[in-house]
């Protein structure tokens, strides 16, 4: 087992890449290879979690392809002793033997996919206003909290408005404890103030993905 096997939720929050076919297209090789050449650089240099993110223009659309990919993805993060989620899909990251599974708040009712992995996998919400953080508190039922867009980003072209860093600040002077990523246009630059704030960790997606060294990158965004 590798070093960067977290410890705990909050440990596996500290570099969470998110990420899918779609983001690695600028690179020579297929569309799988393009990612799992970035993911297995991205493990190896200490990322602490992995979400495959396969979703809008230049993404995977044959659901066998996904799956065989998903399974790639998965057996590279066990080598490497990461948590492999799946975005959105809860039926798809039971059956694929994911570990945890990430949704957005029109995916699917929290507390329904809370019930529908009855503790197999451990779940994540994204939250891109304070309200949505109140409600995924008053919910109780999901391991951690994703809160952004940060800033503005072109991984997603639906991304809502930047809320920046001080819905950090604001979740933890509330006295909202729960388990807390930050994600939306992240940068090196921004990796400090955003733990200071009271983030466990950060998510990137083009901070790795499009990066032309992946480990110096990575080294980066963990750098305190």
């Amino acid at each position: 087992m590798k070093p960067n096997q977290p410890q705990t939720m909050r440990d596996m929050l500290n570099l969470y890449l998110v990420a899918g076919t779609q983001d690695c297209r600028h690179l020579g090789g297929t569309p799988q290879q393009n990612l799992l050449s970035v993911l297995e650089q991205a493990l190896r240099s200490g990322i602490t979690c992995y979400q495959l993110r396969e979703k809008g223009a230049g993404s995977l659309q044959d659901k066998a392809l996904i799956q065989q990919l998903a399974a790639e993805c998965r057996t590279l993060c066990r080598q490497y002793g990461v948590p492999f989620v799946l975005n959105n899909d809860v039926e798809a990251a039971i059956e694929w033997g994911a570990d945890g599974v990430h949704i957005g708040q029109k995916d699917m009712p929290l507390a329904q996919a809370a019930d529908l992995c009855r503790g197999r996998l451990f779940i994540g919400i994204s939250n891109n206003s304070f309200d949505n953080i109140l409600n995924s508190r008053q919910i109780n039922r999901a391991d951690y909290f994703a809160c952004g867009p940060l800033f503005p980003t072109q991984s997603k072209p639906d991304a809502a408005a930047p809320v920046g860093i001080d819905l950090v600040r604001r979740i933890r002077a509330a006295g909202i404890t729960q388990p807390l990523v930050a994600i939306g246009g992240i940068k090196a630059a921004h990796a400090a103030e955003i733990r200071a704030a009271g983030a466990d960790g950060i998510a990137v997606i083009s901070a790795i993905t499009q990066a032309e060294d992946v480990a110096a990158a990575v080294r980066a965004l963990l750098a305190k």
